[in-house]
């Protein structure tokens, strides 16, 4: 068997390994208070978080990743409408 089988039957079943691992839900500690946020038009919080914690849907910013969120307070500090508070 050559050496680029062998890698692909490894890498295979390193990644089949977690196939049945269940998502675990997390609950977010990030508030964004949606009927003042104008997130379709600002958008600053979603591109200044250094982990691309929050992203835009539709016409809100949304939390994308909790876990990624090391609490730097970044998108708290440049909302320009007091949306967003981090626990």
């Amino acid at each position: 068997m050559d050496i680029n089988k062998k890698i692909i039957m490894v890498l295979g079943s390193f990644f089949k390994r977690n196939k049945n691992k269940k998502e675990e839900t997390v609950e977010s500690h990030i508030e964004i208070n949606t009927a003042d946020c104008k997130g379709a038009e600002c958008e600053k919080c979603v591109m200044a978080c250094p982990n691309n914690v929050l992203i835009k849907q539709g016409d809100d910013t949304v939390v994308k990743n909790p876990r990624a969120c090391k609490r730097c307070k970044v998108c708290e500090a440049i909302c320009p409408n007091d949306c967003i508070t981090v626990n």
